[in-house]
């Protein structure tokens, strides 16, 4: 194999990692975004933050599951 056609196979392998990187990167501003649009429409941004902030500390402790199933316990 040529130098040549070894820094060629290089450079497509690097220009597919890019695409694969811009892709991935699509994929997070989207997901981002169906989150932001998720807590909106919750009504979350309504909740004062002092009270924001305690729900979220039982959430890590507890983790999302377990809050789940105790919300779903309770209604």
């Amino acid at each position: 194999m040529s130098n040549a056609t070894s820094l060629d196979a290089e450079l497509a392998a690097i220009k597919a990692g890019e695409r694969k990187l811009a892709e991935r990167q699509n994929d997070i501003v989207k997901i981002g975004a169906a989150t932001i649009a998720t807590i909106q429409k919750a009504g979350l941004p309504k909740v004062p933050a002092g009270r924001l902030k305690r729900i979220m500390a039982v959430v890590e402790t507890l983790g999302v599951d377990d809050v789940r199933e105790l919300l779903k316990a309770s209604a």
